[in-house]
C-alpha cells in the first residue's frame, strides 16, 4: 500500500510548518499518511522548531521535538501528493520551482481548506508573543482537521 504524502511549507520551517506537520500527523493514520515540513529559505537547516512552537504544541498534547528544519527541494514535487503552504510569498516561491502543471496543482494555501477561495494566510508568529503562536496553532488545527478528513 502506498502512503499519501503531505508536505507543509513556510519560510524558515521553525514556526508554522512544524506545527502543521505535528497537528496533521496527530489526526491521520500514519500507516497510510506521511507528513513532513520544509521551509523555502535555508536559514535553520538541521535545527529544532522554534521553542515557542514546541511549547504551544506541547500545551496541546503534541511533541514536535523529533522534527528538524529542512529546505524545500525541487524533488519534493515528485515525492509529495499535497503541498500546503502557509502564505502567499512562500506559495509563489514554491510555484516558481514547479516544472509542470502537475507539480503546480499539488500546491495549495492551507487556509483555503478552512476558507475556500479566500486565499487567507497563516500569519508568521515569529515576532509575535505567545498569543500569536496560540492563534496560529488554532488556525492550523482547524485546517488540518479538514485536510485529515479529506485524506
Amino acid at each position: 500500500m502506498t502512503k499519501t504524502k503531505v508536505l507543509m511549507v513556510c519560510l524558515g520551517n521553525i514556526c508554522r510548518s512544524p506545527l502543521a506537520e505535528g497537528i496533521l500527523q496527530s489526526k491521520v493514520n500514519t500507516d497510510k499518511v506521511m507528513v513532513d515540513s520544509a521551509g523555502t529559505a535555508g536559514y535553520h537547516i538541521g535545527h529544532l522548531p522554534d521553542e515557542r512552537s514546541i511549547a504551544v504544541a506541547k500545551k496541546n498534547g503534541l511533541d514536535i521535538t523529533n522534527q528538524r528544519c529542512r529546505q524545500f527541494r525541487m524533488e519534493d514535487f515528485d515525492i509529495f501528493d499535497h503541498i500546503y503552504v502557509m502564505d502567499q510569498s512562500n506559495f509563489q516561491n514554491v510555484l516558481k520551482l514547479a516544472r509542470t502543471t502537475t507539480h503546480q496543482s499539488k500546491v495549495k494555501l492551507i487556509l483555503n481548506e478552512s476558507f475556500p477561495g479566500k486565499n487567507m494566510e497563516v500569519p508568521d508568529p515569529y515576532y509575535d508573543g505567545d498569543k500569536g503562536f496560540d492563534r496560529v496553532y488554532n488556525m492550523l488545527d482547524h485546517a488540518c482537521t479538514i485536510v485529515a478528513d479529506k485524506l
